[in-house]
């Protein structure tokens, strides 16, 4: 029974929301799109149709197909895949992608096709000459620069067109540092740079261009990139949400639980932040708007959720198949490392959003409205059965290639067995065209950050920037976490996370483990900040897409999901100081069970800081027991068992009294 002095304000909302009408159907596809376009660089393609559509569709569906086929048969040599890779890409960004704005109607241009011809060349001449090359020793001839140089601008330019100028800046900047570094000061100068001692260690070799990210695209990314292409094309993003919405939709703040559950859920599939809050956030906003959260909140709720769906295993952002490659570790193990920090971020978000609705006394959904879990599950979830068997096979111990190339295989076969999910021919092709379609702008931002690991590489300065860092920080653990987190946000303002998480893994993280710090906590550091970048403001681009979809203030939205995201910013402190929720590194199970409860409670009591609330008894917070509510809560994430006694102590404090009290003042009413 609710206190009488929130009974009413409870009943008046609930009644607000029962005459609300209901809604049905998803906001405008214009206007998601238009959203998409706009905080999404790698959807602004050309509109229309012509002769360059069919093209661009059997270049996407050949690229596609080399790729499965090369994954199930044998992966060719590095120095053919690769650039082979590289070669589909870089054609088809020209065609797809226009130069401006005011080219988004228009066909290819004489000079895209140019470009796109000129790409074929430049590629074309490693995949038939790469035997050269070993033969001469990296020694590079005439012909060798100039293609080199020819490849060069065509990335950057790619880049710019479909990834983020500000890739392409940084690139240059670390091009010319390699050839003008002789002239730099003190520890950044390096011996005399030459265009040919550029080109062989860019170009010739695996280390540049053709180094490890790259080499991740072309093998793991666009293969699972294909896999979540077709898995939404059997249908399982339907089921998916049919899910979400049957277990979650009927309890408080209902749309706001199916927004985190459909996000954590469609986030393993898509990878990117924007465009799983357009996807999931067309439907789940309005109705977040419906029962009562504000708008800004709606947007908010929803970013933070799709943010994370990056770190939800088993099919986790783009960047977590090159930590493997970058620390040498199997896929499985980079998994598993991201479960219960995976957990811990979903739940903070989970705690949030049901405080919000008890403190505003918001209802779920209508039983009517929701989807009959049971009947969703008869119908189609045989459609899971490929995800449970690419997890199967990379615990196993299969490749992720492997794994990847028969988790495409399953799901046309499962997809079969019913005829309402059964997929036709066409549908296949479609899956295939799309899926390479979606791999094109992470290629290329792989190819474009070639360059700045080639030239970290060459030069040694990772090693004297990451000293620097130490130096700044005291040599302390603590300030130089800090400073990671604060240098991840901001390249984070205009890098793709792909591109924070190589920078900060070349520059930062190796500090990181000088400190002490095992390897594998060192690079999900690096990599959850890149992430955390898309709700940081002042570019919180998740945030703003959110915003978009809600028709509301993009700036208020960015800080909400800030504010939101707090509690789970102290998760990577926690994995750095105690790695055992890493699950990897060795410790024992009493200490992960002991760090994971404590980051819990820690994480309830910092959210519940936020909203001052606790509970009906204890509704209205005052502002100064909220800060010491907070401060509980982060006593009781940092690891330790004093700490973690004084944090609850000092929150039984603040709570216990204040409930106490008006528990009393309701009996006494009755």
């Amino acid at each position: 029974m609710s206190p009488p002095y929130k009974r009413k304000d409870m009943k008046e909302n609930e009644k607000k929301n029962i005459e609300t009408p209901p809604v049905t159907e998803k906001i405008d596809e214009e206007l998601c799109q238009e959203v998409l376009e706009k905080y999404s660089q790698e959807e602004v393609m050309r509109k229309g149709s012509g002769w360059y559509t069919k093209v661009i569709s059997i270049l996407a569906l050949m690229m596609a197909v080399f790729h499965v086929y090369t994954s199930g048969f044998g992966l060719l040599e590095t120095m053919r895949q690769r650039p082979i890779h590289l070669m589909f890409v870089m054609v088809l960004v020209f065609l797809m992608y226009p130069g401006s704005k005011k080219q988004e109607n228009r066909g290819p241009s004489v000079i895209d096709v140019a470009l796109s011809v000129l790409a074929l060349v430049a590629t074309g001449y490693v995949v038939l000459g790469y035997r050269s090359f070993l033969e001469r020793s990296g020694i590079s001839n005439q012909t060798d620069i100039v293609m080199a140089i020819l490849l060069s601008v065509l990335i950057l330019e790619a880049t710019r067109r479909c990834v983020a100028k500000e890739l392409s800046i940084i690139s240059i900047i670390f091009l010319l540092y390699g050839y003008f570094g002789y002239l730099m000061p003190g520890v950044f100068r390096i011996r005399g740079g030459s265009i040919a001692r550029l080109v062989n260690h860019i170009y010739m070799i695996p280390e540049g261009i053709f180094g490890t990210c790259l080499g991740t695209s072309a093998n793991y990314i666009v293969l699972f990139v294909i896999f979540g292409a077709f898995l939404e094309k059997s249908g399982l993003g339907s089921l998916i949400q049919d899910i979400a919405i049957g277990l979650t939709g009927r309890y408080a703040g209902g749309p706001a639980k199916v927004a985190v559950l459909s996000s954590a859920l469609f986030g393993t599939v898509s990878g990117s932040a924007a465009a799983n809050v357009v996807t999931t956030g067309a439907f789940t906003i309005p109705l977040m708007k419906r029962i009562g959260y504000e708008p800004e909140f709606a947007a908010a709720v929803e970013a933070c959720s799709s943010t994370g769906g990056q770190i939800v295993p088993p099919v986790m952002g783009t960047a977590a198949f090159l930590m493997a490659d970058y620390i040498g570790m199997p896929y499985k193990y980079i998994m598993l490392a991201a479960i219960l920090p995976c957990i811990l971020y979903y739940f903070s978000i989970f705690v949030a959003v049901h405080l919000r609705a008890k403190r505003k006394g918001l209802r779920g959904l209508e039983k009517s409205e929701c989807p009959d879990v049971k009947k969703a599950l008869k119908e189609r979830g045989h459609l899971i059965l490929p995800f449970v068997l690419v997890i199967y096979m990379i615990c196993a111990g299969y490749s992720a290639v492997h794994s990847g190339f028969w988790g495409i295989v399953s799901t046309v076969a499962v997809a079969q067995l019913r005829k309402t999910t059964r997929m036709s021919f066409r549908d296949i092709i479609d899956a295939l065209i799309s899926g390479a379609k979606r791999s094109i702008s992470v290629a290329v931002a792989c190819a474009c950050v070639g360059f700045i690991v080639g030239i970290v590489s060459l030069t040694g300065v990772g090693n004297v920037l990451g000293n620097y860092i130490l130096i700044l920080a005291g040599g302390k653990l603590l300030p130089t976490c800090f400073l990671a987190m604060l240098l991840s946000i901001l390249l984070g303002m205009g890098l793709p996370c792909t591109g924070v998480y190589i920078v900060m893994a070349t520059i930062v993280a190796p500090a990181l483990v000088r400190l002490n710090v095992p390897i594998v906590a060192a690079h999900l550091f690096c990599f959850y900040f890149g992430i955390m970048a898309s709700i940081t403001p002042p570019v919180a681009i998740a945030a703003y897409a959110g915003a978009g979809i809600a028709q509301c203030n993009p700036a208020k939205a960015g800080w909400i999901s800030f504010r939101i995201a707090i509690p789970s910013l102290m998760i990577p402190y926690v994995f750095v100081y105690n790695s055992s929720i890493l699950l990897v590194t060795g410790m024992g199970v009493m200490e992960t069970v002991t760090t994971l409860v404590s980051a819990t409670c820690g994480i309830v009591l910092m959210c519940i800081a936020f909203e001052r609330y606790a509970s009906r008894y204890c509704d209205k917070l005052a502002a100064w027991k909220a800060v010491c509510v907070g401060v509980g809560g982060f006593m009781m994430i940092v690891p330790g068992i004093l700490t973690d006694i004084l944090g609850i102590a000092i929150a039984a404090v603040m709570i216990v009294p204040t409930v106490w009290v008006n528990r009393r003042k309701e009996l006494a009413s009755e």
